[in-house]
């Protein structure tokens, strides 16, 4: 009976004991569960964050960044580097010349010239921004090159393109070029050709020569590589100019002002595009090339204007048609002769 009651205190114990551990199972079991349901909402958090992020990273890339493009945004600028090539005259040039102290301009070329001789007028500008006395040679509706290879009376302007005019100021003959004005119907071909008949080179310090696009326009050759002072192409009555007047007169600084952009006129009367039509021998962008090429060969200066002037983008303000220039584009040319060649001179910026 003892063994019996023994048995049942063990028993009552055990249970005693297991009833204690209950609740401490209990609590730790709740623990565990309590711990495995933050980790899965922990990770269910990240899931989502993750989600979420990529969401917004795919819907920035769609919608991409603001663009600052203006598609009616317009500027004058542009990308092209302007091809100005400024050569100071040689020192030993000079030696023995006596300088008279003032400064003395001869302009020579066609219509930006000659086509307004007042006060407006491209020469006068010059003198007005540079100081100097400037004298104007110029020949409307003329070319840099000669259109036959010998003179023919037939076409009198021969006698007042570059080369011609050139080698009647180095020689001192002026017979040709008067006789040649004498048939012209602009008085003024008399009076210019007179007035540089009677010019004392000697006291010209400077030479400035400016063509428009009238080469291009009138089909002249641009340039041949067999024959390169051949005075029927463009840069062949260039160099062939240039080299007499350096023989004749080497104290003379010779700086060439290249054509502006223009249009050409096709058979239908439409305006044609002169940086993108050839009319047989380049468009005028090549004529521009071989221009700069030709005055590094004989050793003057380049003004761009083809790119630093009158351009594309900007000659409906500075032109009256598709080749010639109104006040605002003569003044324009002017300030960048000057800019070039008297930069001490150049317009101060407005404070």
């Amino acid at each position: 009976m003892n063994k019996t009651m023994g048995e049942n205190q063990d028993k009552n114990t055990l249970q005693e004991e297991n009833t204690a551990r209950a609740p401490e199972n209990g609590a730790e079991s709740k623990k565990k569960g309590s711990f495995l349901v933050n980790i899965q909402f922990i990770l269910l958090g990240a899931i989502v964050l993750v989600i979420g992020f990529s969401v917004f990273r795919l819907y920035k890339w769609n919608k991409g960044t603001p663009s600052d493009y203006d598609p009616n945004y317009q500027t004058t600028d542009f990308d092209i580097e302007v091809m100005d090539n400024l050569i100071p005259l040689a020192p030993d040039k000079r030696e023995g010349y006596v300088d008279d102290g003032v400064t003395t301009i001869l302009c020579l070329g066609d219509d930006p010239f000659s086509l307004e001789l007042g006060e407006n007028g491209l020469a006068s500008q010059i003198a007005k921004k540079t100081g100097a006395t400037v004298y104007n040679g110029s020949f409307t509706g003329t070319t840099m090159a000669a259109q036959f290879a010998s003179y023919n009376d037939g076409y009198i302007l021969d006698a007042f393109s570059f080369s011609y005019i050139a080698k009647s100021l180095a020689s001192g003959d002026f017979d040709l070029m008067k006789t040649a004005a004498s048939y012209s119907y602009d008085e003024n071909f008399a009076k210019t050709a007179q007035m540089l008949s009677e010019l004392d080179m000697n006291t010209v310090d400077m030479i400035c020569v400016m063509y428009d696009g009238s080469d291009y326009v009138n089909k002249r050759p641009c340039d041949d590589p067999n024959a390169p002072y051949a005075e029927i192409t463009y840069t062949g009555a260039l160099r062939s100019g240039v080299s007499a007047i350096q023989e004749a007169y080497p104290h003379i600084r010779i700086v060439v002002m290249s054509h502006t952009f223009c249009h050409s006129i096709n058979e239908e009367g439409n305006f044609q595009n002169g940086d993108r039509a050839d009319l047989g021998h380049g468009t005028l962008s090549h004529y521009l090339q071989k221009e700069r090429d030709a005055t590094m060969d004989v050793g003057v200066s380049f003004i761009d204007n083809f790119y630093g002037s009158i351009n594309e983008d900007n000659y409906l303000d500075y032109m009256t048609d598709y080749i010639h220039f109104n006040d605002a584009g003569r003044e324009l040319l002017a300030q960048r002769f000057t800019d070039c060649l008297f930069p001490e001179l150049a317009k101060q910026p407005e404070e």
